[in-house]
């Protein structure tokens, strides 16, 4: 069994798995910490590397795209510093590090492992109940369904909304996205068709998150959560939602989605016509679907989020699809 131990951590790799388990050392990111042990199986795996530096080098585990519901929930976002497949080694490991590296692509290689993405999660996702606290509330999630609940430092347009509850059958995402400097981050729970796009302080599917390391921990952890409990990117339209107890989408080499893939949720001055007349845009053979716009359209028109033209040109839309009148 090869195995490398440093400061942030110890990985041993038994030639099917690799045990990822962090270090206890004050500077360990919550994430890390939160996360606790990890199993990746060998196939999940698209690759490894060490690389040496002056005072200590990095060995670096690529996981397939696809694969690992944590990176997915992250979306290329994640600080080096939280990422679990990631390791420092002192410098005088650094002949450890590589020989573990090299077992690893010895074993790929043997097994004859594609370095492609993934249909299904080969990782499984955090255990739930969890929850996590942000800049204006926090959210719990079950299992079944996501609770926002605000607190007073809420923004005006969600308090007029309310506390919210999304079940997980109404969503098609989670999106991630930390803070920096002055500007805030986001927990975001998109429901299917929702093409509102505001700042995280005012859009009510959105916890605003300050960006702490602590914060960031729950977050993503609960992002992922929900993430391996939705359908897999890659999957077969016909497939199943992944399964979290059986742990087994798609994002770029290496777990990274390019620099522009900012969450819609996140993306700031949205063109409200044009919000409104994508929120029409919905099935008009699903009234179900059509019925949770017109709710959403009212909660929104109610915050002050769409005026009253745009909410009267989105709401007629949708009701001459079902075949009514505006």
């Amino acid at each position: 069994m090869a195995e490398v131990i440093a400061k942030d951590g110890t990985w041993g790799f038994d030639g099917e798995l690799i045990r990822i388990v962090p270090g206890r050392d004050r500077g360990v990111h919550k994430l890390r910490q939160l996360l606790g042990e990890v199993a990746v199986p060998l196939p999940a795996v698209a690759g490894i590397a060490y690389e040496p530096g002056r005072k200590g080098g990095l060995l670096r585990l690529r996981l397939r795209d696809g694969a690992c519901p944590v990176l997915r929930a992250a979306g290329g976002r994640l600080p080096e510093a939280a990422s679990p497949y990631l390791l420092r080694p002192e410098r005088d490991r650094s002949g450890v590090a590589e020989y573990f590296a090299e077992e690893v692509r010895r074993a790929l290689l043997l097994d004859e492992v594609p370095d492609g993405p993934v249909d299904r999660y080969l990782l499984p996702g955090p255990a739930v109940p969890l929850t996590a606290g942000g800049m204006d509330g926090s959210a719990a999630f079950d299992g079944e369904q996501i609770r926002l609940e605000w607190n007073w430092l809420v923004e005006d347009v969600k308090k007029r909304v309310g506390n919210r509850t999304f079940p997980l059958a109404d969503l098609a995402g989670v999106e991630w996205a930390g803070g920096a400097g002055l500007e805030s981050g986001g927990l975001r729970f998109r429901p299917h068709g929702t093409t509102v796009f505001l700042d995280p302080d005012k859009d009510p599917h959105t916890l605003a998150l300050w960006g702490t390391k602590k914060e960031t921990g729950a977050a993503v952890l609960l992002a992922a959560a929900v993430t391996v409990r939705l359908p897999h990117p890659n999957a077969p339209a016909d497939a199943p939602p992944g399964n979290p107890g059986q742990g087994p989408a798609a994002l770029p080499a290496g777990g990274a989605e390019p620099a522009d893939a900012v969450p819609a949720s996140l993306r700031k001055d949205p063109d409200p016509e044009a919000a409104a007349a994508s929120e029409a845009a919905v099935p008009g053979d699903d009234h179900d679907a059509v019925l949770r716009r017109l709710r959403e359209l009212g909660e929104l028109h109610a915050a002050g989020v769409l005026t009253d033209e745009e909410f009267a040109a989105a709401k007629r839309a949708i009701l001459q699809r079902m075949g009514g009148n505006g």
